[in-house]
């Protein structure tokens, strides 16, 4: 649609729909086509025009390319929501992906892809397997992709129809774009896929780096990122990697470089020549220096991969730490960053230059910013030995500005450097001393305290300074207080007095008897057992030798340093882990279709476009569901109800359910209905049961985010039984990576929609930390099937006379099989169908059977069928016919 098309947005005529379905089925192709980029406007701003999608289709056959793209893309967003029309539109796909016009063969093939239709896909084969091999490059590279679609949907036709190996022919191709797609898809089904789908040979390895040179940037992109997956045989083969990669590095988007520098590096490994990893090094400083010109936030992540790369080759910036150096205005993200690339950068001929650049950040206004600034000048003495006289001279002339809490944090790393270097700095001690009355923070007394306890015989009033903490002790925090007790003990067994005697006597009493914290109490009894019994042992105890220090605060493990590597210019590289850590996969199970709700206008769900959501389909999630009770954290204090926030969503009257103490029911895996693709990680699973005489909503929730979810509430719109939540729903906070389930009482007839009886259930489900998560359940009718549906013999006789011929209906069942009576009679017992009767008619069998839904309406039930033959006939009265399309859709399921 072009820019001046923003008057189709603002028709808001009160027969809009009625209006458009005209309009839809002029004669004239400039109205239809008008009336298309309506609907799509409509569709947009997240109205229902699903009503519309018969008119919409008969559009389809035009030659007009843009009016085609617009149906096309109503397609796609109401298809799964009206399956069996959808099948209307396949003669028109199949017809067009054969068209004279590339462009409307590709477009033909992408479209039926998205289409997430198990009718649609059966379709597809034959249409994607022409245009697999279709003379136009770019119906290929389209062909290319929507086999990845296709995989994702049912991954067995994938393979069965030969989609594979057709895609590894197409890395063979003259054309780099397809090759560059081709790749794309392979990559995709591999990372979806538990066993070997695509590995890199030799021989595709030159056809992947000859097609390099002439894709587009993301062509290269995903070559560039599988190369990296690739393992060279030997160095020479590494090295002829390098060199066709080396000319990537030049390019202008930042994802080509950053892929190009993981491959580089990951070759590198295998090259044996310094001097040709020497020249490499040289070649990655510059456009890794130019990435940090770009915006902020791709400098943000430059940085987060440079933190990775100057750690396994710091030689490769060691002349460079200059373009570090943080500007005045750079975002706090970044300059905390550059910090830290500078610390690993730092070295004895470069020192200077940054100790200058960490006092000036030390003035800054930022206290986030300069707390790191003196944090770096500590490590920096930590790390270079020579260097840390320097490093003390300017921590002192920071303290001298007696800015607080820039004088606690050189307190803090002056004591890190004491541990670093012991008995060699002692001699600023004093004016350390001179800043005790400022310290307020926890961290920066207990440094203090650790100082004045380990010099105490160097400290002439160090016992007068002790007691200035004691007076506070037991309002200080766990931190001080530990570190009170053991500065307290070193004074008395360096200086053992009558001041620290008495001091000793009165903090071991605090520790013991006053206090609530157990470490403090259990350090304290043992040191007051080893002075009592042994202080000689106390001493070698508490004054040991204490094993130096180094910096390695922010040096990741070789191992995940390695990993990490592997995954430069990923999310990986930015979060520093690993992808399992923060992604889970689902690998090759078939996904069961989803669906959409129907009737979004009516239950105004459109009103918030942006977080309604496709729930799987009950029936044919069933078997995909893998949710298993697991233990579960204990619960808190069951909150206050939330306010009404689903109701103005939905148009719901019924109240909301707070959260409450969890129960875990067992039993078999329940159908998924929000996967967890849809629901940001969140997946729930669910179906209606009858229990003991009351029906439960058995609903199964699977944290698989990052963070704890917690404030579960649950609404269900106006249904058919008027079916509503009984009591609170039962789900203590999730934490990352466990379920929970629960069973929800619910009562009917509370919340009672009008209109033709329905199946279909509409669950809103919210939590504290995500958006209303909408999906469909189905209301399965033998869960209202009472336990007083047993009827006898003569009752039943009575009743199906006096039902007039007109109230009895019909239907057969031809994939239903009874194996054996007895069976079918018990099974149907337990969901409340009760046996009446049986005879024989010919060479079948006739059951009558009875059950009752609630306020007292029966259903006189007549099967007939042939044991062990497929095909059951089932014949039911009822004085109520609404409910008979109903009816039979629960005994169908019940003697499947």
């Amino acid at each position: 649609m072009s820019g001046h098309d923003s008057k189709y947005f603002s028709t808001t005529k009160k027969g809009e729909i009625p209006e458009l379905k005209e309009e839809l089925n002029s004669q004239y192709k400039d109205k239809r086509k008008d009336a298309v980029k309506k609907v799509i406007a409509a569709m947009t701003v997240g109205k229902d025009v699903s009503s519309l999608f018969t008119d919409v289709v008969n559009c389809m056959q035009t030659e007009n390319l843009e009016l085609k793209k617009l149906v096309y893309l109503y397609l796609i967003n109401y298809a799964k929501s009206q399956p069996d029309l959808a099948i209307l539109a396949v003669n028109t796909f199949v017809k067009d992906s054969q068209d004279p016009n590339p462009l409307i063969r590709a477009l033909a093939v992408r479209t039926m892809g998205c289409i997430r239709v198990d009718k649609i896909t059966e379709y597809l084969c034959d249409p994607l397997q022409r245009c697999l091999k279709d003379d136009d490059p770019y119906v290929r590279k389209t062909a290319a992709i929507c086999v990845a679609k296709l995989y994702d949907i049912n991954a067995e036709l994938v393979e069965d129809r030969g989609f594979l190996e057709a895609l590894k022919d197409l890395i063979s191709d003259n054309n780099p774009m397809v090759v560059a797609n081709a790749v794309a898809a392979l990559a995709e089904i591999q990372d979806s896929s538990t066993r070997p789908i695509f590995e890199i040979t030799s021989h595709t390895l030159s056809k992947l780096l000859t097609a390099l040179n002439e894709c587009t940037e993301w062509g290269q992109v995903f070559i560039l990122d599988s190369l990296s997956r690739y393992k060279a045989a030997d160095a020479r083969e590494a090295e002829n990697i390098v060199e066709r990669v080396t000319p990537r590095l030049q390019h202008a988007n930042c994802a080509v470089v950053l892929s190009a520098v993981k491959i580089i590096l990951l070759q590198m490994e295998l090259i044996t020549s310094t001097d040709v990893v020497r020249n490499l090094c040289k070649k990655m400083a510059p456009p890794l220096v130019t990435l940090l010109s770009a915006e902020p936030e791709i400098q943000y992540v430059a940085l987060r991969n440079i933190n990775l790369i100057v750690q396994k080759r710091p030689t490769i910036l060691a002349h460079e730490i200059k373009v570090f150096f943080c500007k005045y205005n750079d975002p706090i993200y970044v300059k905390m960053e550059k910090l830290e690339i500078m610390i690993k950068l730092a070295s004895d001929r470069n020192i200077d230059q940054v100790l200058l650049e960490f006092k000036e950040y030390a003035t800054e206004v930022d206290v986030d910013f300069v707390r790191k600034a003196v944090r770096a000048i500590g490590r920096c003495a930590i790390k270079l030995e020579r260097a840390a006289e320097r490093c003390i001279s300017v921590l002192l002339e920071l303290i001298k500005i007696k800015v607080n809490y820039v004088v606690q944090e050189a307190i803090i790393v002056i004591k890190d450097i004491f541990r670093r270097y012991p008995n060699t700095y002692e001699s600023i001690i004093a004016t350390l001393c001179e800043s005790l009355d400022t310290l307020d923070e926890p961290e920066a007394k207990a440094s203090m305290i650790w100082i004045i306890g380990e010099y105490a015989e160097r400290i002439d009033n160090a016992d007068e300074l002790l007691e200035s903490f004691l007076e506070t002790f037991p309002e200080e925090p766990a931190l001080v207080q530990l570190q009170l007790l053991t500065a307290t003990v070193k004074l008395f067994l360096k200086k053992p007095t009558e001041g620290p005697q008495q001091m000793i006597q009165a903090v071991l009493n605090n520790a013991t008897v006053e206090t609530d914290n157990p470490d403090l109490r259990d350090r304290a009894y043992i040191y007051w057992r080893l002075l009592s019994t042994d202080p000689e042992a106390a001493k070698d105890v508490v004054l040991a030798e204490k094993p130096v220090i180094s910096d390695d605060s922010n040096q990741l493990d070789s191992s995940l340093l390695d990993d990490l590597l592997s995954n430069i210019s990923t999310l990986s590289s930015v979060y520093h882990k690993p992808p399992e850590a923060f992604v889970s996969r689902v690998k090759t199970a078939p996904r069961a279709d989803d669906e959409e709700f129907a009737d979004t206008a009516e239950t105004g769900y459109s009103e918030s476009p942006s977080q309604g959501v496709d729930g799987a389909s009950p029936s044919s999630s069933a078997g995909t569901s893998s949710n298993v009770p697991v233990k579960q954290p204990a619960a808190p204090a069951a909150p206050a109800p939330m306010p009404d926030l689903l109701g103005d969503l939905m148009g719901m009257d019924n109240s909301i359910v707070p959260v409450d103490e969890p129960t875990a029911p067992s039993g078999p895996p329940l159908p998924v209905l929000l996967p967890s693709t849809t629901g940001q990680g969140l997946q729930i699973s669910a179906q209606l049961v009858r229990r003991d005489g009351q029906i439960f909503y058995d609903i199964s929730f699977d944290n698989g985010t990052q963070t704890v979810l917690d404030g579960f509430m649950i609404q269900f719109n106006k249904n058919t039984f008027g079916l509503a939540a009984g009591g609170a729903l039962q789900v203590s906070p999730l934490q990352p990576g466990t379920s929970a389930r629960t069973l929800l009482p619910m009562v009917a007839f509370q919340n009672l929609s009008p209109g033709a009886p329905s199946s279909l259930l509409q669950v809103a489900v919210k939590n504290n930390q995500q958006p209303v998560w909408y999906f469909n359940d189905k209301i399965p009718m033998h869960a209202f099937f009472g336990e007083d549906g047993k009827m006898e013999r003569t009752s039943f006789l009575e009743a199906w006379k006096s039902l007039p011929d007109d109230n009895e209906f019909s239907k057969e069942f031809p994939s239903s099989v009874i194996s054996s009576v007895d069976a079918t009679v018990e099974h149907l017992a337990a969901s409340n169908v009760f046996f009446i009767a049986k005879r024989k008619n010919s060479n079948k069998d006739v059951l009558y059977m009875s059950a009752k839904i609630p306020r007292g309406i029966p259903f006189l039930i007549e099967l007939t069928a042939a044991v062990g033959v497929p095909g059951v006939k089932c014949a039911v009265k009822t004085p109520n016919k609404e409910m008979v399309a109903l009816f039979f859709e629960a005994m169908e399921s019940l003697l499947k």
